[in-house]
């Protein structure tokens, strides 16, 4: 399996979703589970889909869920507008640092699920984020999916050297 080490060094931080006002600002949803983080970045890379452009940020405030970004050298909506659905991007040592026992997204996804008694369960193809905790989605071989509340409870151990991750299947998950 070959794999792009360009897009393994990197990790999203966020989509452009839309302009804000006409001075060149753009909405951001972040996708980081802490958007106070765009206070202390300095620049990302925009991937467009067609080309990758290294952007210096100006300025961050929020609104609602969103972040609103001022890139420096773009001034007005016209400079900004074709970014939308852009998605931003970080390098892995402009990343946070990690916790204990937490991991990137982007580091999770397509790892080997296993129960405790050693049986696959399928693999991680998505983490969605919900009020209280991550839910694990789990691509199952049948072509179900099986969601999991990733508390201790239910994960067991994340081994990032071989990709996998044993869970304990409470009553009633599937």
């Amino acid at each position: 399996m070959k794999t792009d080490n360009k897009k393994n060094d990197e990790l999203q931080v966020g989509v452009i979703t839309q302009t804000h006002g006409i001075r060149g600002e753009v909405k951001v949803f972040p996708t980081t589970d802490d958007a106070n983080r765009f206070k202390k970045l300095k620049e990302v890379t925009l991937d467009t889909g067609r080309e990758r452009i290294s952007m210096e940020i100006e300025g961050v405030k929020f609104f609602k869920q969103f972040v609103i970004v001022k890139f420096k050298g773009y001034d007005s909506i016209n400079d900004v507008e074709k970014y939308k659905q852009g998605k931003l991007m970080v390098t892995r040592d402009k990343a946070v640092k990690l916790q204990k026992d937490e991991y990137f997204v982007a580091d999770l996804i397509g790892a080997l699920v296993v129960t405790e008694e050693g049986e696959v369960l399928g693999t991680l193809k998505d983490v969605m984020a919900t009020g209280a905790n991550d839910v694990y989605v789990v691509s199952r071989e049948d072509g179900t999916e099986a969601l999991l509340p990733a508390i201790r409870d239910c994960i067991k151990t994340v081994d990032m050297e071989q990709k996998k991750i044993t869970v304990h299947i409470m009553d009633g998950l599937l």
